[in-house]
């Protein structure tokens, strides 16, 4: 979608202030896949989708927010790009079809309606499987729960990787999409 420059779309909370933890792990994690010259996605508001796009731009790549016009909410002032939607569903496409990887972190019900939309469209194969993780313990139990239903229906398991640390988990997505990279 944007000439062969990698994009990780990064999901969580609009909630978490600048000083925040939940705000510097997601700083942090814009930062690093930055220095390794990958490019970050986020629904473009504030919390996690500001402090992503910040680490991302401040360190030389682009901070794509795509942004729903119902919310009445200020975009990132960090964004290098916006993409203005008019649905939830056209908002997720978006988000997933942007992504040649995808993060989330800490986040409520919208978040887990992500985590949930990108699990479910990898394993019915509706999109391709790509670099998948999550970040906090929340994410570990939900996700070991879901893991264990998944692997009693007999559908793929393994999708999303769970991390406690934010340079692991970005380290495993940039290792990932350097592999895919290097077989496209």
């Amino acid at each position: 979608m944007f000439d062969n420059q990698k994009f990780v779309t990064v999901f969580g909370s609009s909630i978490p202030k600048e000083g925040d933890g939940e705000y510097k792990v997601a700083y942090r994690l814009g930062e690093k896949l930055a220095q390794s010259g990958i490019n970050v996605c986020s629904g473009g508001f504030q919390g996690i989708m500001d402090a992503v796009s910040k680490g991302a731009s401040e360190n030389g790549t682009q901070a794509i927010g795509v942004t729903l016009d119902i919310y009445n909410a200020a975009a990132s002032k960090y964004l290098t790009r916006q993409i203005v939607t008019h649905s939830l569903f056209e908002r997720l496409k978006n988000l997933i079809e942007i992504g040649d990887a995808f993060v989330v972190l800490q986040g409520g019900t919208g978040t887990l309606l992500e985590l949930a939309l990108v699990w479910e469209y990898m394993n019915k194969e509706m999109i391709p499987q790509k670099p998948f993780a999550c970040h906090s313990s929340l994410w570990n139990e939900i996700t070991e729960v879901i893991e264990k239903q998944i692997a009693k229906e007999k559908r793929k398991t393994g999708l999303l990787k769970c991390f406690d640390d934010i340079d692991e988990c970005a380290e495993f997505i940039i290792t990932n999409l350097k592999k895919s990279g290097a077989d496209s």
